[in-house]
């Protein structure tokens, strides 16, 4: 069986499976920090879908030439083999080909983005061999691709599971063995690629931004492993100042890097490219905080009440009460040995927590707003922060 007709099936094999959970980035958001400008699109998919219009392509075709190997069409046909079972790493293939229509590679779309607002600067004769097309050289597009490798590499590498907490629930030992296997194969070989399309650009500087972004990434989630117990996931109180610096590690760091990346291979003095890096930071610190907040504010009590103890909400919830009344609070919402969410959910709603959270992302957001305030008024300037609007707005 071909790739491409495997890739067509797969979204049929994968179905049995349920709905889907969408990526952390899906958001549809509505209100404002700043207020919406009369030009800015309400909903998420027309921002994104303006935005790829701006940049000449969709971004969802950037990694098409990795889909097409040789090597990701045998990993493809592994992954087929896990149907059936519970291990992560299928909710994650059907993140990339099921609905493909909200499979948005937000990273690569705001590098490309900020690099045509940037422009080419009076000193860019290094990137004068390279092509442009919508504003955007193609050394810049490459760099696109190479951070949306890395993230996916990444989602890959995360649905690695931990056999010494397996359940009965969870399905056999064997088939949880067997999708590690092929979800670190598949993520080092998308890592892999990453690295090779990083020497092509041939420019030190953007090597070593982006592999310090991978070292962030790395120890970003290294943390956040480290601060679960076992039993219940119960968190260590990291407060909100730990939460930020492990956030932005394992969520920040990748984009703020890469557009700070963009603008040195457009050779952009220092001054642009911490620009840069400052917009990349807080939009995605705004996120993520926009997407820990989705089962605080989601109106169906039964839509995502599992939630991880390490969202901003909560932690702030439990910065505000502390870590006495905090654990007695996770006392009484256990259930025969186990943590009852729906419970805690609701205890959480009724504290600060929620809406110091969605301060907290407005903050952020308009952290972004100030940074893109250097570069000059155009489309790419205002699909950029149409971006932020979408995600600092709350019902």
């Amino acid at each position: 069986m071909s790739l491409r007709q495997l890739l067509m099936r797969l979204p049929c094999y994968l179905g049995a499976l349920g709905p889907l959970r969408r990526p952390w980035w899906f958001l549809s958001a509505v209100g404002s920090s700043r207020g919406q400008s009369t030009r800015s699109p309400t909903h998420w998919n027309q921002v994104v879908s303006e935005a790829e219009k701006i940049v000449g392509y969709p971004t969802s075709f950037m990694s098409l030439r990795c889909l097409l190997s040789d090597e990701l069409s045998n990993i493809a046909m592994q992954v087929r083999k896990l149907v059936g079972t519970q291990h992560p790493l299928l909710t994650t293939a059907r993140g990339f080909v099921h609905e493909s229509r909200h499979n948005l590679q937000l990273r690569g779309l705001v590098v490309l983005l900020i690099s045509k607002a940037a422009g080419p600067s009076n000193m860019d004769t290094a990137c004068q061999n390279y092509d442009m097309v919508s504003g955007i050289y193609s050394c810049q597009r490459s760099l696109a691709e190479i951070t949306e490798l890395i993230h996916t590499a990444l989602l890959v590498h995360r649905g690695i599971v931990n056999l010494s907490e397996l359940q009965s629930s969870d399905g056999p030992l064997k088939d949880m063995q067997f999708g590690n296997k092929i979800a670190i194969l598949s993520g080092d070989f998308l890592l892999a690629n990453a690295c090779n399309g990083l020497a092509l650009l041939q420019n030190t500087k953007v090597v070593e931004l982006l592999s310090s972004a991978l070292m962030d990434l790395v120890q970003g989630v290294y943390h956040e492993n480290s601060t679960s117990t076992k039993e219940n996931g119960i968190t260590d109180d990291i407060g909100i100042s730990t939460w930020k610096e492990q956030t932005f590690l394992s969520h920040g760091a990748l984009l703020a890097k890469s557009c700070q990346a963009a603008m040195e291979l457009a050779k952009h003095g220092a001054e642009v490219q911490s620009t840069a890096f400052r917009y990349g930071k807080h939009v995605a610190m705004s996120h993520k905080i926009h997407s820990d907040l989705q089962p605080f504010l989601k109106e169906k009590a039964g839509d995502s009440m599992t939630f991880n103890l390490n969202s901003a909400p909560v932690v702030l919830h439990q910065e505000f009460l502390g870590r006495d009344l905090w654990m007695k609070q996770i006392r009484e919402a256990q259930e025969k040995g186990r943590l009852n969410y729906a419970k805690l959910r609701e205890t959480i709603k009724a504290g600060k927590g929620v809406t110091s959270a969605i301060d907290l992302c407005r903050y952020h957001g308009n952290k972004a707003l100030e940074a893109l305030e250097s570069f000059p008024p155009s489309e790419a300037r205002s699909a950029l922060e149409n971006i932020v609007f979408a995600v600092t707005r709350f019902s």
